[in-house]
């Protein structure tokens, strides 16, 4: 089997129909769809139920006790059949020949180089189909996550997917109690180690105003960001001549939550390990105060 389409879902059976609907109607229908229900209690069990007793495409259901979307992944990742790995949220759309178009700019990469690369990622577009976002500096850009934030500053949605070997390979860390990771963490790790496929045809329908439950970040995850945020800043450090603003903000907003959880100067300096990080964080911490300060009643969203 070539894709595993793998979408997490916390009680979204409002919007499930778009993924539903989009891969019935693929030109390309070498793939299963995994479904990884992270806790729902609304009726996404039954509608899928339903799903698959139409028979319309291979659909397997996994239900898990609410844990985030980072545990839904690995949970997914274990149970794909496919070979590339495409993560579909909840409320996703995609066009008819999406699948088509990254298989046929995964083939083109010659089979010998292969093994260098994770996946292909391609452009996402409004319901007016109108690109979100940056382009890709050429219409097929070899590079990887990091370089493509840090280095070409390229933002606004994106969407592709990696091989299921490499993902078995970079799980996502499942610490207890936390119920959000940033992805970003392992998508550039990932990215240290291979390279994508940059592509600028658009493979994914964004929707706006859908709001992901599994990735909405409240109070109760500040401890998490500010720990991820240590990791990410001790890891990307070596961007920083590149994106100096983009790396300091890792900081700050790592502060920030820092100061809401009360952790001291020195708590915050050791949970960081490379010294041009522990130095950043040392200088934007004044910052990360100052928005925790004016935080109203000192409950931050870290999706500021």
């Amino acid at each position: 089997m070539i894709f595993t389409v793998f979408t997490p879902t916390y009680n979204r059976a409002h919007s499930l129909h778009r993924v539903y609907n989009s891969l019935c109607n693929q030109t390309f229908t070498d793939f299963e769809w995994v479904i990884v229900d992270d806790g729902s209690s609304d009726n996404t069990k039954q509608l899928i139920d339903g799903w698959i007793t139409e028979g319309q495409c291979s659909i397997r259901y996994e239900f898990q006790p609410n844990k985030g979307k980072h545990v839904a992944i690995n949970h997914g990742v274990g149970l794909a059949k496919g070979d590339l790995f495409l993560i579909a949220d909840s409320d996703d759309g995609f066009p008819a020949n999406a699948l088509e178009i990254l298989y046929e700019h995964w083939c083109a990469i010659p089979e010998k180089q292969r093994a260098e690369f994770t996946g292909v990622t391609g452009l996402c577009a409004d319901e007016q189909g109108q690109i979100i976002g940056d382009k890709f500096p050429d219409s097929v850009f070899d590079s990887n996550s990091a370089d493509i934030y840090y280095r070409y500053g390229i933002r606004g949605e994106k969407w592709g997917f990696h091989r299921t070997d490499v993902m078995k390979a970079f799980p996502f860390p499942e610490p207890e109690d936390v119920r959000f990771v940033p992805e970003g963490l392992i998508w550039n790790a990932i990215g240290r180690q291979y390279k994508t496929r940059f592509v600028n045809d658009i493979v994914r329908d964004y929707y706006q105003g859908a709001d992901d439950q599994l990735t909405k970040r409240s109070s109760a995850n500040i401890s998490s960001v500010r720990i991820f945020n240590a990791q990410m800043l001790d890891a990307d450090i070596d961007y920083f001549l590149h994106a100096p603003w983009t790396i300091c903000k890792i900081g700050i907003q790592g502060a920030r939550f820092s100061f809401h959880q009360n952790d001291s100067f020195i708590m915050q300096i050791t949970r960081l390990s490379h010294w041009g990080a522990r130095l950043i964080w040392i200088t934007v911490m004044p910052i990360g105060f100052g928005l925790y300060f004016f935080d109203p009643k000192r409950v931050a969203n870290p999706n500021d």
